[in-house]
């Protein structure tokens, strides 16, 4: 059935969390904006980063110093307006010599198309100077120190005695992106009543100056926006090809992560990052996510997004990298819990080595032609720490072209479940305690849902205190409750959605075979689900997990 087009200011494709970001700030602006997505909300790329939200100390490396300053500034910010969802993360770099490096790094600032494969503590130490001084505003978090060979070591006792120093910063870390990614989008929405976000909409058609969306039940929504943004991700060039104005701005590069069950190595970092070398110059990471230890990345160029998963060959990879590391541990496969893989939407670059490959953005326009009036804006690169800037820049764009003026600054806007978020512990305690005597919930209850949702948990442990607090079989931490009230009241469409991105069940390796079957019976109940649809989500959620993420249940 096809509804009436509706005139809009904005339509916004891809629901990740570029998309996702400006959304919200349009929203805040009083504008009527859509955004639609073709599979669940944070579902491409935006579900597989390393979960860091960080300064880019790296990008010193390529001469990219705004970069490094709008990231630090973000970085302080999600630190502040969404303290549930993004926590500091102590990081510490193993140094193997104290002078190497210096001269390829400054042939790199040069112009050379091959990244430094060592890099030496005089090198890191001018780099965490810099990290420094650009991350002062809004600090939030401590400065860097340098510890000796010999502290390093005591601190963390399996760590190579290959090194010569260690050198220890500040970084954050985002507890669960994909909700981070909903929030923003349900934010916009309490913004902007007359706003939307769809997902599993597929781009049916454009006419007359209308797209139209052909969405799960059958059904048709059609648009007809004054500006088109395409935030597509590593499917941009895709997605201008069906508006008719092919382009190639994407040439993505690959990342693949490995998450294992490793108590050893968890007890070894002790709540810290180690960010380290691995032996072919790239910069690794591992840091507890969780309670596992998870591991990235990689960094190779790809162009098939919907084929993407982490290959034998970058587990290899990654697991060697951990036993020079850590030459005290050991490290199989049977340990691996999870794996993902994404592609970076990086601006398309023939000739540049995957690791030089610039991490900032930019906003092309291609401009109304012949039977397209409205112009497309798309979102090149970017990166999660810096959505909120990179949104506000695109958006001061289109308020200009809409002949409209800001009305709010996003800078201090606190999303989600961030909102009145109690920071200090004596208003923790004091929130946990009265919500505990609202529902009559234990307050170790009432405290995990609020370091899992926020103050958003006041909402999900009453509907809990109404329907009973029967638990998970195997995550005792999840209630039938919980899961039900996600299922109704965060769009949920398919069983996957639920498992890979309201809850962190599938990431951390805990989902069991009889936690997933009750999570179908479920969703089941809410949606009226026929046995048959039951059987084919589970099914479909089973393939997945299995085929891109290494987990069998």
């Amino acid at each position: 059935m096809t509804q009436q087009t509706r005139d809009i200011d904005v339509l916004i494709l891809g629901a990740g969390i570029n998309g996702a970001g400006l959304f919200r700030d349009l929203c805040e602006q009083g504008l009527t904006v859509a955004i639609v997505d073709k599979a669940d909300f944070g579902s491409g790329t935006s579900a597989a980063p390393s979960r860091l939200i960080h300064g880019g100390i790296k990008y010193l490396e390529t001469g990219e110093l705004r970069l490094v300053a709008q990231s630090t500034l973000e970085r302080n910010l999600l630190l502040r307006n969404a303290p549930h969802a993004v926590k500091p993360l102590a990081t510490v770099i193993p140094i193997f010599s104290w002078l190497t490096g210096i001269g390829a790094a400054l042939r790199t600032l040069l112009g050379s198309t091959t990244a430094p494969r060592s890099r030496g503590a005089v090198l890191i130490r001018i780099g965490l100077a810099m990290y420094d001084f650009y991350g002062a505003r809004h600090r939030v978090m401590p400065r860097h120190a340098f510890w000796s060979k010999k502290r390093a070591l005591a601190e963390i006792p399996p760590l190579t005695p290959r090194i010569v120093a260690a050198g220890t910063y500040y970084d954050a870390t985002v507890r669960h992106p994909e909700r981070l990614v909903l929030e923003l989008l349900q934010d916009g929405v309490k913004a902007s009543p007359d706003s939307e976000a769809l997902n599993y909409a597929t781009l049916a058609r454009t006419e007359a100056g209308g797209i139209h969306f052909s969405l799960p039940d059958g059904s048709e929504r059609s648009f007809r926006p004054r500006i088109v943004v395409n935030a597509a991700g590593p499917w941009i060039d895709r997605v201008n090809e069906a508006l008719g104005a092919p382009s190639r701005l994407i040439g993505g590069t690959k990342g693949s992560h490995i998450l294992l069950d490793h108590p050893d190595l968890l007890r070894a970092l002790n709540g810290r990052m180690i960010y380290f070398e691995a032996n072919d110059g790239r910069i690794c990471l591992v840091f507890d996510y969780l309670g596992r230890a998870l591991v990235g990345s990689t960094d190779i160029r790809a162009d098939d997004p919907d084929a993407v998963r982490c290959e034998d060959d970058e587990i290899n990879y990654f697991l060697e990298s951990l036993r020079e590391l850590f030459p005290g541990l050991s490290f199989e496969r049977k340990q691996i819990v999870y794996a993902y893989s994404g592609i970076r939407p990086l601006p398309a670059s023939d000739g540049t080595a995957p690791g030089l490959i610039s991490r900032d953005h930019s906003a092309p326009i291609t401009e109304p032609g012949e039977g397209r009036p409205w112009p497309i804006i798309s979102l090149v690169g970017g990166k999660w720490t810096t959505f909120r800037g990179f949104a506000e820049e695109v958006a001061d764009m289109l308020l200009s072209r809409l002949g409209r003026t800001r009305r709010i600054s996003t800078r201090d806007l606190p999303i989600g479940g961030g909102r009145d978020f109690p920071a200090e512990e004596a208003s923790r305690k004091r929130w946990v305690e009265d919500v505990a005597q609202e529902t009559g919930l234990p307050r170790h209850r009432v405290e995990l849902l609020l370091d899992r949702y926020g103050t958003s948990a006041r909402t999900i442990l009453a509907y809990e205190a109404e329907r009973g607090a029967e638990m998970l079989l195997d995550a005792p931490d999840y209630s039938i409750a919980e899961i039900e009230w996600l299922a109704r009241n965060e769009q949920v469409v398919h069983l996957a959605d639920l498992v890979l991105r309201r809850t962190t069940l599938a990431i951390t390796g805990r989902l069991s075979r009889r936690d997933l079957e009750c999570m179908a019976d479920v969703v089941a109940g809410a949606f009226g689900w026929s046995q048959p649809r039951r059987e084919a989500e589970l099914e479909a959620t089973r393939n997945e997990l299995s085929e891109r993420h290494r987990l069998r249940c």
